[in-house]
This record gives structure tokens, sequence and C-alpha cells, in this order.
């Protein structure tokens, strides 16, 4: 529609005005004014001005001329088409939901990755590794809680149920990761709305100005509604019966607990023992945590599991001769701290020393290939520190014989200097005073600052001719 009206436009411009241009003012409409015929122009060539008796000449008669267009307008007009075309597409794309490949209307963004779909919660507890008695005890809760779940959705009568948990044992052996699983097994069921686990402790939860601390405790609340909210180590909420916040935690907490029932999980976890005390010290948390999972330590089989699910994982390969020492420092490591062992978390940091160990070995190697990247051997399992520790010792030690050899030296000399002072005061007939020459406590200022055995030969005699 642009294109003809600038094209009409110039139409009328060209041929419309010099139409009426040919012909002079107050003449008639077949005037030559001397340059020959109607026709024919006066140098032999066709005059090109429209005969009076054509249609469109009589100015009364001809339609209402447009406004001419300049060539900015022009240009403009185009780029305002070419940009509502542009966002049309884009909208089209848009609720299509296509997304815009190199060099598209997004001006080249890429698209982005498909996200992985998320594993089965209950497939992903059961690749667990070992946790045979709290893969039994979890998949039992769900299935009391998806059968109350189906009673109460079809109009019967359902038990009522507690959904809050508490985890006993001791460290690394997957009591958050369990807790994260739940959490997805609820939203599965229905029970949660969401699902997520938020995770916290005391510091997360007890501010250190009264008043503070409830507030702080209602932002973990607010963040975990409609998933799980994981307290680790509970028990210091309460380990002093003096501190008022952390109970101000507590009371919140219970309170949170019964106005959202129905859309909000709390799990405590935490060592055995103190956790039961935990729980008896309150009669609301008494009554509302009624469910104990107990996490076991891993037996050592499991521990190397572990540590060759690491290796796999970030694609390290042990030789085959290290293996019955990667058992033999997983069984070191458990017996010297039988009372806290911290199970796949020791694990986990072993690994770490380990590869640690390899990087500096085949750091030092000219040209490393994959292999080598790779490869752990028995020198990677070897403690660096402790060999420092042994070189440092060797050289303290040799640096102290040096200067004891050095003192002993000294003495030796000293004691030299003053056998021949004595040999040169029995040739003088004088008895020689202290080294030091000491006169009331003070120091002599003709003997100061001089030197063992440096006194002159004759400096008895001088003394006895004072005398």
């Amino acid at each position: 529609m642009m294109n003809d009206d600038l094209l009409r436009s110039l139409y009328d411009d060209m041929f419309g005005s010099s139409s009426g241009s040919g012909r002079g003012s107050g003449s008639g409409a077949g005037k030559n004014n001397g340059r020959g015929t109607a026709g024919n122009r006066s140098d032999g060539r066709k005059n090109t001005a429209r005969p009076a008796g054509r249609p469109g000449t009589d100015k009364s008669k001809a339609p209402a001329k447009k406004p001419t267009l300049s060539e900015d307008d022009a240009v403009k007009n185009a780029q305002d088409a070419l940009s509502e075309a542009k966002n049309l597409l884009k909208d089209m794309d848009e609720q299509l939901a296509i997304p815009a490949g190199p060099g598209g209307s997004d001006g080249g963004a890429e698209a982005e990755a498909p996200q992985e779909p998320e594993k089965d919660p209950m497939e992903e507890l059961d690749q667990l590794i070992g946790l045979a008695s709290i893969k039994s005890d979890v998949k039992e809760l769900m299935d009391f809680v998806k059968i109350q779940k189906m009673r109460k959705d079809q109009g019967l009568k359902s038990v009522p149920v507690s959904l809050h948990l508490v985890f006993t044992g001791n460290p690394g052996t997957g009591k958050t990761t369990v807790a994260r699983i739940i959490g997805r097994l609820y939203k599965q069921i229905g029970v949660l709305s969401k699902g997520q686990l938020v995770e916290t402790d005391r510091s997360g939860l007890v501010a250190g100005f009264v008043g503070q601390t409830a507030l702080k405790t209602q932002e973990k609340i607010k963040a975990a509604m409609g998933g799980v909210l994981f307290i680790d180590e509970a028990y210091a909420l309460t380990s002093n019966e003096q501190d008022t916040f952390g109970q101000e935690s507590v009371d919140t907490i219970l309170k949170a607990m019964e106005d959202h029932r129905d859309d909000l999980v709390v799990i405590v976890a935490g060592y055995t023992a103190p956790m039961e005390k935990f729980i008896n010290s309150n009669p609301g948390l008494k009554s509302r945590f009624n469910k104990y999972i107990e996490f076991p330590d891993y037996t050592t089989d499991e521990l190397e599991q572990i540590f060759y699910m690491n290796c796999e994982k970030y694609d390290y390969v042990v030789e085959e001769e290290v293996k019955h020492q990667i058992r033999s420092l997983i069984v070191l490591r458990k017996l010297q701290q039988l009372e806290n062992f911290a199970n796949a978390r020791e694990i986990r940091n072993m690994f770490e020393e380990i590869i640690t160990n390899q990087a500096r070995r085949v750091a030092a190697m000219e040209n490393p290939t994959q292999e080598d990247m790779m490869k752990i051997t028995l020198e990677d399992l070897v403690e660096r520190k402790e060999d420092d520790k042994k070189e440092s010792s060797d050289k303290d030690k040799k640096d102290s014989s040096a200067a004891e050899g050095a003192s002993g030296s000294s003495e030796s000399s000293g004691e030299k200097a003053d056998s021949d002072s004595e040999a040169a005061d029995e040739k003088t007939g004088s008895v020689s005073e202290p080294a030091d020459r000491e006169t009331d406590g003070r120091v002599s200022d003709s003997t100061k600052d001089k030197p063992a055995g440096d006194e002159p030969a004759g400096n008895g005699s001088a003394d006895s001719d004072s005398k």
C-alpha cells in the first residue's frame, strides 16, 4: 500500500504538473505559442504536452493531488514496517514456543539445552549404597501415608499421622540425602505441594538479639513451606536451659508445625543420645515427633563402594595392586575414630587427599598423558605432610647438633685462654683477679668489653708496682 501511494505521487508530479505548465495562463487549449503545431515542436521533435481534449488536462476536473512523500519519510515508513514484521514474527515464535536458533530474531542467541528428566525418588532411594533398613522404613512410611491420603480422598475416615521425623546417627550416614528424597516422595503422593528441602541449623534459626530469633526462624519456615525443613544438630537449640533464644526458636517451629501441618514437614537430625534428650525436653516436641529412623554406620565394604563411586564419578582409575591398600586405609581410619566416625564424609576427605597427591605427582611430569591424569598409584596414597614433617625434624636435629658443636668449641677456647692467663700470672708472682674484675658489683672499666685472654702479659707486674 505504501509503495502504491509513493508511485502515484511520483506519477502526478511528473505528468500532472507538466500538462498544466504547457498551457499559458489565459491562452487557449490548442495554442502553440509560436512553437509549431500542437503535436510538433519547432525543433522538429514531438511535443510531449497532452492535447487539450485528453481527459485529465482540466484542473477543475482532476482529482485532488496527494501530498508528496519525501525520501526520508519513505525510508522511515519502510523501517517501521520492517520493525512491525519482526515483532509479529517474534510474537508468533513465543506463542508456538519455538526456540530462536542462530541468527534468529533474538540476534543469534542459542536455544537452551534441555534439562535431564528428574529421577523417580523411590528409584533414587534404591540406588543409594547400603542403608537397607532405612529404605525399608521409608517405603513402609510412604505406603501408610499414601493409603491414608487415598482413604481421605474417598471420603473414608483416615488415621491422623505425623509426617514429621527424627533422624539419629553419626554424621555422613546419608540423613540429608534421605530427607531430600522423602520431600520429593511426599510431593509425589500429594502430601506436599512443592517437596523442596530447606536445610538449616542453630545458626540459621537463632539471632543474637531479643525478639529477632522468632523473625529469623519464621523466614526459614516460609522458605520451607510446601516442602521439608531439615534442622541438623537440632539439640543445639536447647543444650543450655538458660538459653532463651533457642527456646524461642523451638516455640516458633512448634506453632508453625501446628498451623501448617498440611503443607509443612519438619525433620530434625543429630547424634542418637542428644536427640533423644532434645525430644524429651519439651512435651510439644515429643507429641509431634513420634517416628524415629536410626541411621547405622556404613560397613567397610560399603565405604569401599563409596570410594570407588567417587572415582568413577570424576574419571579416576585405581591400579589393581593398590586396591587392597585402599581398603586398609579405610579400616585404619575407622579404627582411629570409633566414637564419631564420619562415614561417607570421611571417605570423601580421603578421596580428596589422594587425588591431591596424585595431582602433585602428575604435575611434575613433563608431558602427562590422559592415562597418567586418571591413574591412582601406590605413591598417591602416601601422606606427603608426614614426609615433610620428618624432613623438617631431621633438619632441626642437624642444626641443633651443629650449634652444640660450635658451643663446645667456644668453651674449649675460653678454658685455654684462662689457662694461659694463669700461667702468665704465676711468672710475675701476682694473683690473678676474676675474669670480670668485679668491684662493688660493677665491672672494671679497664677490662670491660675486652675478650678473655687478650690482656697484655705485663698486667700483673703493673698491679704489683701500684701496691
